[in-house]
């Protein structure tokens, strides 16, 4: 088992309340936009901890356990440990009928409704009272910064764009990003923030309150920040410039700056890394295209191109020294609020075991993620603008380079490389879960493993 995955507690006697959660939450969880495991038939559940936050809803971590799938080099894929809160009532309210998983026919919950309880206004208060006030829960900790007042009864509305988590908007005010997929440690997206606002980063919203679990390992479980009320992340603004025919270069210009100041907030935020790519990054990286090429196999006859843009990490320009970053950053993780960029969603790619994710990485791995973005914006319109998305990345760099004091352009092999790892992996996603969205990285594919650019 790897060394992510969290201990499985031992079986008791007791009623069990995976009898009458069980089945309901097998049928339910695959049809989650959160739920990793939708090309994995989930066979059993495992319930990890349960604690009552309150009359009628329950805080859980469940374990799922899935069909073999073989993978390159052996193995299965392992499990997943989900959090839920769970509404119980006996009978469902019909504005709640969105958020219901289902009526329990056995068990200690026989007879009773449940539901997911982020969508009821009550238990969605009730969870930020929890966070105003510091304490326990059975294994569950809440913990907040003693200078930022909360005030109570701020209504929640539930957002409906996030994909691999869940977020509670409080009044405007305040955002409660949940984690759906938990794995043991400190998510970076709460580890980050806080370290960035002891630098004196403004560029990213910092920690208000948070809360985790002890059990069966020290894990987080959400945090609350700052909302930025009327902003636009930066995909909504790029796609809305290609409607109208309207330049980006400037905000683009503007963004690369921004990376910039939050990369060098990081380095010293979190001093570590040295210069050069190892082999072991070339290797990991045609281990990704190995993988992605075994499941997609429109991948195949790019393979030798692409492997060479990974192997000329030997013999390219060192660049800047491995440091902490963003980790998945791109147009959705950028909002422009007032008149400046802010960078948000430190948690990195979910799909990523956690000590990858809070480890060092280049910074050109994040400044290849936003390029490729720029790419996908202008994909988005026909006739598809290349010379738009050419100019966007190209002000990028630029407005990178007057901050950060080197220029990612002149970093070609290195870019060039982060780039066809960053494709390789909008590959396997877009087979995975948007199949019509496949030829856009695979231009990209075509254009890096053919020509090198």
């Amino acid at each position: 088992m790897p060394k992510t995955a969290f201990l499985r507690p031992r079986r008791t006697v007791v009623a069990d309340p995976m009898v009458s959660l069980g089945g309901l939450l097998r049928d339910w969880l695959p049809r989650q936009r959160w739920f990793a495991g939708k090309d994995r038939p989930v066979t059993d559940l495992t319930l990890l901890s349960m604690t009552e936050l309150f009359p009628g809803c329950l805080h859980l971590l469940v374990q799922t356990d899935h069909a073999p799938v073989p993978v390159p080099g052996g193995g299965t894929p392992a499990g997943d440990c989900y959090q839920l809160l769970l509404g119980v009532r006996q009978h469902l309210s019909p504005r709640l009928g969105r958020a219901l998983v289902g009526r329990a026919e056995q068990g200690p919950f026989a007879g009773m409704t449940v539901y997911d309880a982020l969508h009821d206004p009550r238990s969605a208060q009730l969870l930020l009272e929890r966070l105003r006030h510091p304490g326990s829960a059975g294994p569950l900790r809440f913990e907040c910064d003693p200078s930022v007042s909360v005030p109570a009864g701020l209504p929640p509305r539930l957002l409906d764009a996030e994909q691999s988590n869940s977020s509670l908007v409080y009044g405007d005010e305040f955002i409660l990003k949940l984690f759906r997929r938990i794995q043991p440690g400190v998510n970076p997206d709460l580890e980050v923030p806080g370290a960035l606002a002891g630098q004196g980063c403004r560029r990213v919203p910092a920690p208000v309150a948070w809360f985790r679990t002890t059990q069966p390992q020290e894990a987080t479980l959400g945090v609350l920040q700052p909302y930025l009320r009327d902003a636009s992340d930066g995909w909504t603004l790029a796609l809305r410039a290609l409607s109208t025919g309207d330049d980006f270069t400037a905000q683009a210009h503007e963004l690369g700056q921004a990376t910039a100041e939050v990369h060098l907030a990081l380095a010293a935020a979190f001093p570590a890394g040295t210069h050069g790519e190892s082999g072991r990054t070339a290797e990991a990286m045609t281990e990704r295209l190995d993988s992605a090429a075994h499941c997609v196999p429109a991948l195949k006859p790019f393979v030798p191109g692409l492997r060479a843009a990974f192997g000329a990490l030997a013999t390219c320009d060192a660049g800047p020294p491995a440091q902490r970053i963003h980790g998945d950053l791109h147009l959705g993780q950028v909002l422009w609020a007032g008149r400046e960029w802010f960078v948000i969603d430190f948690e990195g790619e979910p799909s990523r075991p956690l000590n990858e994710r809070r480890s060092a990485h280049s910074p050109v791995r994040d400044i290849a993620g936003m390029l490729r973005s720029f790419d996908y914006a202008a994909r988005q319109r026909r006739p598809w603008r290349p010379e738009w998305a050419r100019r966007c990345r190209e002000a990028f760099c630029a407005g990178y380079a007057s901050r950060a004091g080197w220029d990612p352009r002149k970093k070609h092999g290195l870019l060039r490389a982060y780039e066809t790892d960053r494709a390789v992996y909008e590959v396997l996603y877009e087979a995975r879960h948007r199949p019509d969205w496949l030829p856009v990285p695979m231009a990209a594919i075509e254009r890096l493993a053919v020509r090198g650019d």
